[in-house]
């Protein structure tokens, strides 16, 4: 199956950009990931490189394609975990580097995804929300438990904290890790952190609809006006595509591609 990779993080006006964004793409296996340094703690750009560098090592060292897609995902997840927590090792708690990520692995015609914390996957069918996954936030606890709606959660004076992490306690960490999912020609997934998220509604991924003709690469870019704006450049995201077509490389300054 032939893919389409492209990924987009801007600092706006902030004084640093503390998510990193990579696609590692091997010939038989594509690794997508998203990681967003917790900028209410020391460091979070920091935590945010350690925990990428684990899960890219992690991916160029195993065989491919992965025998055990869930179980890899899970051990390097934590282990990304106990890396980021090393570095918060004999400091106090408010002062160790904390991160959340999201992390997809293709292949086969498959995804398989996981992530800890806000940062989110999309998996886009015909411009529509096929599946995303669900926050680890105290405002996702509250509509899980009834007590307030989807409607109200962009609006909640607790929508910024999250209920787990990479680093901090050395405990693992909760992580959600989903079962095997099919992929069908033209689908998308996209990887992204709260900066993209928090700013739009679910039906907001109609502006990022393709048309059959452009690339992927090239979609983002005639996006990236809107999502400027829209987002005042709080983005890192990540988009693949299962269309079957000729394969696709935009210029991403961050992928990841060994020989």
């Amino acid at each position: 199956m032939q893919i389409e990779t492209a990924d987009l993080s801007l600092i706006g006006h902030r004084e640093e950009n503390q998510d990193r964004v990579a696609v590692a793409a091997a010939d038989q296996a594509v690794l997508l990931v998203v990681i967003d340094g917790m900028g209410g703690h020391a460091e979070g750009a920091r935590a945010a490189e350690t925990a990428l560098a684990t899960l890219l090592e992690a991916f160029w060292q195993t065989p491919h394609p992965i025998f055990d897609p869930l179980g890899f995902l899970h051990l390097s997840v934590g282990r990304a975990h106990e890396e980021v927590v090393k570095l918060g090792a004999g400091l106090g708690v408010e002062a160790r580097p904390r991160a959340t990520c999201a992390v997809c692995l293709v292949q086969d015609a498959a995804a398989y995804w996981a992530h800890v914390g806000d940062s989110r996957i999309y998996q886009l069918r015909q411009s529509q929300i096929l599946e995303r996954t669900r926050d680890h936030s105290h405002v996702e606890v509250l509509v899980r438990e009834g007590l307030i709606t989807e409607a109200e959660v962009h609006g909640h004076p607790m929508r910024n904290y999250v209920e787990c992490c990479l680093g901090g306690d050395s405990a693992l960490p909760e992580m959600t890790i989903s079962t095997r999912r099919r992929l069908k020609a033209g689908d998308v997934l996209l990887l992204c952190t709260d900066g993209l998220w928090a700013n739009l509604e679910d039906q907001a991924d109609r502006n990022f609809k393709r048309p059959s003709g452009p690339r992927l690469p090239t979609t983002f870019a005639r996006n990236q006006p809107y999502v400027a704006s829209k987002l005042r450049g709080r983005v890192a995201c990540l988009g693949y595509s299962g269309r079957r077509c000729a394969s696709a490389q935009g210029p991403r300054p961050l992928t990841d591609r060994r020989p």
